[in-house]
């Protein structure tokens, strides 16, 4: 039994080796690859080896490698021995046979591949056994025979390192990027919102919907505007509206009143006055003329700018008798009338208040003119303000010129004198004009 095993030939255990990209399948020594089916196959050095025993040794093919046995050992019956069965005697009688494995052919799968119960080749998922080389932070992914190593969306291999992509540096959004670890996010700026995309942005239209404006909303390209109706100004707010008072911004607006509106303004006439078709501007209704009054049959009504008055007849008042309705004499042969102007004519007149100065406003002037005489004019009473004097215009003439402004409603009463002298016949005698000035309350 030692001499058995001692010429014994110790056969290789079969060792698969692989290289670290396991791209080639390679087998041990005993094996040849058979190429249709990835599989290592043993090689029966018997039948391809010249001579593998001599001497009294018979080669038995082994997995993986042969044995060379003696051709009296009773254990191995190999065809190859049929040849010799005339030379040799039959063994003797049979005694305790070694107990010898008996040997079979393994099937070897090829590199990445590995018996299933079925005793087939199946892959091995490296990445499911944790038997990949793949660096942390790269993933596995599982390939026929193998497996490779890659990294997650947003990460790029570099050096074997999984780095991060700034997506947000090539400009993956319109408006707003925020990177984060292997990905990224947008948003968009005030008065837009994302798209379905994820990545563009659409502007928002304020304006539909419930109204952020006061009054009128006007969308922008990512914002909007408020406006104003005609009459409102906007708000430092630039939303609200508020009422624009016109009336403050100029006197001119209205002849008279200016009455501010929610968005408007509209003009007003005092009592006696019509608004023209202007809208602004004011007329004196004549009440004398359309009858619009409440004198008597005996008095005169006599318009004024806004109103009217009822004028009493003329009384003239003694040394002095009437010679027709607004003018009074004093007879000469009256004594009485020594000292008093000859005549008194009576005249009334209008002027609107606040009316500008200088300004003449009445014109007096002889009716006869003597020979060798001249005429002086003056202002013998009323003219207390000195508002008024009179300016000679002429041999026979003067005017009534008004200095200062007079505000109404006032009465002014005003005797003008005009003396006439005659230094022929040694005489001096004088007339007086009455003049009854109503100044209105409006300069208008």
């Amino acid at each position: 039994m030692q001499g058995l095993k001692r010429i014994l030939t110790a056969f290789t255990l079969i060792i698969c080796i692989s290289s670290p990209g396991k791209a080639q399948q390679q087998c041990t020594n005993g094996f040849d690859l058979d190429r249709a089916s990835g599989q290592c196959l043993d090689i029966d050095e018997c039948r391809t080896i010249p001579e593998a025993c001599r001497g009294d040794m018979v080669c038995v093919n082994q997995n993986g490698g042969y044995l060379c046995v003696p051709r009296t050992n009773p254990v191995y019956r190999s065809p190859y021995l049929n040849p010799y069965s005339n030379i040799y005697p039959p063994p003797p009688a049979p005694g305790p046979v070694p107990n010898y494995p008996t040997v079979t052919r393994p099937l070897i799968c090829r590199f990445g591949y590995q018996l299933d119960e079925n005793n087939q080749c199946a892959d091995i998922d490296e990445c499911a056994s944790d038997s990949h080389q793949c660096n942390p932070t790269q993933i596995c992914i599982n390939t026929e025979g193998g497996y490779t190593c890659s990294c997650t969306e947003g990460y790029w291999l570099l050096e074997g390192q999984c780095l991060d992509i700034d997506e947000c540096r090539y400009g993956y959004c319109q408006q707003l990027c925020a990177n984060v670890p292997g990905s990224y996010s947008c948003t968009c700026n005030p008065g837009f919102t994302l798209n379905d995309d994820g990545r563009s942005c659409q502007d928002v239209n304020e304006c539909t919907g419930e109204n952020p404006c006061s009054q009128t909303c006007v969308n922008t390209y990512g914002s909007f505007l408020c406006r104003c109706e005609p009459g409102y100004e906007l708000e430092a707010d630039g939303v609200n509206c508020s009422d624009m008072d016109e009336c403050s911004f100029s006197e001119f607006l209205c002849q008279h009143e200016c009455v501010n509106g929610p968005g408007s303004y509209y003009c007003v006439c005092p009592s006696g006055y019509n608004l023209l078709d202007d809208s602004r501007s004011c007329q004196d209704i004549n009440e004398c003329e359309i009858r619009n009054f409440t004198c008597t049959l005996q008095q005169t009504c006599f318009n004024i700018p806004g109103e009217y008055k009822c004028l009493d007849p003329v009384r003239c008042e003694e040394p002095y008798i009437q010679i027709n309705e607004n003018r009074c004499m004093c007879p000469a042969e009256n004594p009485g009338c020594r000292d008093q102007p000859f005549t008194i004519l009576y005249r009334v007149m209008d002027v609107l208040s606040g009316r500008s100065v200088p300004s003449d406003i009445f014109q007096m002037q002889a009716t006869t003119r003597y020979p060798g005489a001249y005429y002086i004019f003056q202002i013998k009473s009323g003219n207390e303000g000195r508002e008024f004097y009179m300016r000679q215009t002429g041999p026979i003439s003067a005017t009534l010129v008004m200095t200062r402004p007079v505000k109404g409603p006032r009465t002014v009463q005003l005797d003008l004198e005009m003396i006439t002298v005659n230094t022929v016949i040694n005489f001096r005698g004088s007339s007086v004009i009455r003049l009854r000035i109503f100044v209105s309350q409006y300069s208008f």
